[in-house]
């Protein structure tokens, strides 16, 4: 099968099963750094199961795909991507409150299942109020933020197996660390999460995730496009130190910009490439590397054009 049979075989499939298709998609519009050359396919699926069967239809014919959520951690490069992107789809409305316990599908925002445990009075995902991710990127990075972590609020994480079988995964299973997860390398699709909460007042609620969000405006650039933090942190320090502390802060590369405001976010000053930016990753790590000796680790993932 050439390259362009396994193309319309899969728009084929992804039509029959309800997805919107793109053909030549920009990923600049599908990252939140707004950089990324042309997808040769997108498929935007209702919801995650459709997501993950169109996602292992691509493998089953050897096309390469991936899924992608809100691009809050995704670098793509300029030249694109040869394959497929599949969006997984997913709003508020398909958020559900049992008690205590809030359900999220993978391609819904992280930020509205906190207002959604807001609204039902319920505490405990306050720390996850403003960080740019889907609930599928959280379970797979094991986000946090302010003293808190994803894994210590998961109930339990609903997966499709290779193959279609749907599995459900307690905390245990997960093998939750410091922004890692099974998720990684497990071949299985994140399709929802349940979070496990606690009863407490709205509006202390409310007054905790405003406090949060204002520390996030007035220490980090919100105001121009990046991933988040692009390094994970350092064992025993702060990336964003020992990038200050290397000389770096304000360091710009074409259209692209270590924040004089926060050095662990690089910032798109308008018409950054992904090559500017994968400049800066690398000179940050080998410039903290000779003034700190610290080893830096990209929290931002690099996606290839092609495997």
């Amino acid at each position: 099968m050439t390259y362009r049979e396994k193309i319309e075989k899969i728009s084929e499939i992804s039509l029959a099963s309800g997805c919107v298709l793109k053909p030549n998609e920009a990923l600049s519009k599908h990252t939140t750094v707004r950089v990324g050359g042309k997808c040769d396919l997108m498929i935007m699926a209702p919801d995650p199961e459709t997501a993950a069967r169109v996602y292992f239809a691509c493998k089953d014919i050897g096309l390469y795909s991936m899924i992608l959520g809100n691009g809050s951690n995704c670098l793509f490069s300029d030249d694109g991507f040869r394959g497929c992107v599949i969006l997984p789809g997913g709003d508020m409305s398909m958020i559900k409150v049992s008690g205590n316990t809030v359900y999220a599908p993978a391609g819904v925002q992280l930020c509205a299942v906190c207002k959604a445990a807001l609204q039902a009075s319920l505490t405990g995902l306050e720390f996850a109020y403003g960080i740019p991710g889907t609930v599928g990127g959280a379970i797979y990075m094991n986000a946090g933020a302010y003293g808190g972590e994803i894994k210590n609020v998961v109930k339990s994480v609903t997966a499709m197996e290779p193959g279609g079988k749907l599995t459900s995964f307690t905390p245990e299973d997960l093998s939750f660390g410091y922004r890692t997860s099974r998720f990684e390398h497990s071949g299985e699709v994140i399709l929802g999460a349940e979070f496990e909460l606690e009863a407490g007042e709205k509006d202390k609620i409310s007054e905790k995730m405003e406090e949060l969000m204002a520390r996030r405006k007035s220490r980090q650039p919100l105001e121009y496009p990046s991933f988040g933090s692009a390094f994970k942190r350092p064992e025993g320090t702060y990336a964003g130190l020992v990038i200050e502390q290397s000389g770096l802060k304000g360091e710009i590369f074409g259209g692209a910009q270590i924040s004089p405001k926060h050095a662990n976010f690089i910032i798109n000053l308008g018409g950054a490439s992904s090559s500017d930016i994968t400049g800066l990753i690398e000179l940050a790590q080998k410039r903290v590397k000779q003034v700190t000796g610290y080893d830096l680790e990209p929290e931002v993932r690099l996606i290839p054009e092609n495997i």
